[in-house]
């Protein structure tokens, strides 16, 4: 369960703007979330609490295929990111980064910048605390969860070895 504020960003939203490239020298989680959306709103970072949710149009994550924007989005303190759509390489990075993603399709609508959300990933729940709307979505599918829980694909990958002995 996730529980935080929506900052809600547009539609083609690509990874250059989540993470530039200027910042690509390092893949310290910490460095790349504090500079987290620097190319869509210099200073972004500054509005964000540990916890917060992403919400964003269609098509986030377009763009590079590069792994650093989810890891920046983790190192923002956002663990879940809630879009329309996202592109497709971003979405498999971010679960193999460990970051979870919904797709609401058109019902991005009903959550407006700032709006308290909890999230239900399990059941696929988003509930705006804000206006009471509740929106349902499909629920992370077990084995993509089963990566989530282990931190991500490389940590799930390493406890399925270490499990075969």
């Amino acid at each position: 369960m996730y529980h935080g504020k929506a900052h809600k960003v547009g539609a083609h939203i690509d990874t250059d703007a989540i993470i530039p490239a200027k910042f690509l020298v390092t893949t310290d989680t910490a460095e790349l979330g504090a500079n987290c959306m620097e190319g869509l709103e210099p200073g972004w970072i500054k509005r964000v609490e540990k916890g917060d949710i992403m919400v964003a149009g269609e098509n986030f994550g377009c763009g590079s295929s590069r792994e650093h924007a989810p890891l920046a989005l983790l190192g923002a303190g956002i663990p879940v990111v809630i879009a329309h759509s996202f592109a497709r390489i971003f979405y498999r990075n971010s679960f193999n980064m460990g970051l979870v993603l919904l797709e609401i399709g058109d019902d991005v609508a009903k959550i407006k910048d700032g709006d308290e959300l909890t999230v239900d990933a399990d059941t696929g729940v988003i509930e705006n605390v804000t206006t009471g709307a509740k929106i349902q979505c499909k629920p992370v599918p077990p084995f993509m969860q089963s990566i989530l829980d282990a931190g991500g694909l490389v940590p799930y990958v390493k406890e399925r070895l270490a499990a075969r002995g």
